[in-house]
């Protein structure tokens, strides 16, 4: 089967690449930017036309979309710009699959709540209540998916890290290495993803995908999925088990209320997601976050990647 990734460059696009190494399946890795030492093929998702042609060019059965407008403040003064990467984009990959009968695997958000005051995991129908542009746009992305009718699986995902790109961990990484103190949000609760354990479960999917019979009813487990670690904490608590796999346990990190930290967004307090419905369809073992979090941190600092 050939899988067609985009924003192959990001975090989950690159540990895709990493994930298709152990894959029978045929990848080609698409993006709009350059990532040294990695081959990329050119693709603006926002053309419809560039999408078509090059999944009939390629003979694509499938799409990874890892690509995505993701800095969640700057989305609040950018919304079309947003709004046509997080929505526009995933519909015409969407069409371009419905065109020949493939599968499109949307990466959405948690952030497609946050409005409620939770305090019991999300689960995958439960009302979208976004807080801001960024998870408007990734909802809107999610409804005009169903609305296209193409066989589809929506993660939503939560605290995604790596060892590429810029992340929370690597951020922390840094600052309890170079500074005495360090204050930390704990009244935001969720919990961390490790983009590789995603990359697993994507190719989980694809299998999964490849593997069933083809009919004109599309896929039967289309619909939307929710996938992170294992466990819940806070950005406090993540941040306190980053230092300690780290080794820079001499900063002094104190927790804090959101309030100290300014922003023009009001970020969820609580966004859980209920894993339920992923593990038992695609019958997904997903580990604990500080274990996978530890095996990060020692992938960065052994320079295994």
């Amino acid at each position: 089967m050939t899988i067609l990734v985009t924003g192959a460059n990001g975090q989950l696009g690159n540990e895709m690449r990493i994930v298709s190494k152990y894959s029978s399946h045929r990848f080609i890795f698409t993006d709009v930017n350059e990532f040294e030492g990695h081959q990329t093929t050119y693709l603006d998702i926002t053309d419809l036309q560039s999408v078509r042609a090059a999944v009939k060019a390629e003979n694509v059965e499938a799409i990874v979309n890892c690509a995505a407008y993701t800095n969640v403040d700057a989305a609040e003064t950018n919304a079309d710009v947003a709004e046509k990467l997080n929505a526009e984009a995933p519909e015409n990959l969407a069409r371009a699959m419905k065109e020949v009968g493939g599968l499109l695997i949307q990466i959405s958000t948690d952030y497609v709540f946050g409005k409620e005051p939770y305090n019991v995991p999300c689960k995958e129908d439960q009302e979208g209540t976004p807080t801001g542009v960024y998870g408007v746009t990734k909802l809107h992305g999610e409804q005009k998916i169903v609305s296209v009718g193409c066989s589809h699986v929506i993660i939503r995902t939560a605290w995604l890290y790596s060892e590429f790109g810029k992340n929370f961990c690597k951020t922390m990484m840094n600052l309890t290495a170079t500074k005495p103190h360090l204050k930390v949000v704990f009244d935001q609760v969720g919990t961390p993803t490790y983009a590789l354990d995603l990359a697993e479960a994507v190719l989980a999917v694809l299998d999964d995908y490849a593997a069933e019979p083809h009919s004109s009813s599309g896929y039967s487990r289309s619909g939307i999925y929710h996938y992170s670690n294992e466990g819940v904490c806070s950005w406090y608590d993540f941040t306190k088990m980053i230092a300690e796999y780290n080794g820079t346990t001499s900063c002094d990190i104190q927790p804090c209320h959101s309030d100290e930290f300014p922003s023009p967004v009001t970020r969820p307090s609580y966004s859980v997601l209920d894993k339920t419905k992923i593990k038992d369809t695609f019958g997904l073992k997903i580990p604990y976050w500080t274990e996978s979090l530890k095996k990060c941190i020692n992938n960065i600092k052994n320079k295994i990647v």
